[in-house]
């Protein structure tokens, strides 16, 4: 093989193989970057909620600091629930993008292909 030969292979290998898992490979990250990034948000908060109805019960005295606490916790399980939906929401957004942008890779690297086969 000819120097140029070989160049031309390389430079077919490079844009047919390495760039695409490249790209995936970078886009991937991404994606568990920030689903990661969402789950220790979700986790902190969550470890916050807990403990502040934890302090609540530790701090009730008498009857009406029970009654106190009693609604508050129905408050915080409320607010737990609208948080866990929203972050569900989050992640689904998180898997959709994720979904779209490597489609969109696949096509491109097969659009490369069919057009490095001609």
């Amino acid at each position: 093989m000819t120097k140029a030969t070989t160049q031309k292979a390389t430079e077919q290998f490079e844009g047919l193989f390495v760039a695409p898992a490249r790209a995936y490979g970078s886009l991937t990250l991404e994606y568990y970057e920030k689903l990661m990034a969402a789950q220790m948000e979700a986790a902190r908060t969550y470890t916050d909620l807990g403990l502040a109805q934890a302090r609540a019960w530790v701090d009730a005295r008498d009857v009406e600091g029970f009654k106190k606490t009693m609604e508050g916790q129905q408050k915080a399980a409320q607010d737990l629930g609208e948080r866990m939906k929203a972050d569900a929401e989050k992640v689904n957004a998180l898997g959709q993008d994720f979904l779209q942008k490597s489609q969109k890779l696949v096509e491109e690297s097969m659009k490369s292909a069919t057009a490095a086969a001609k």
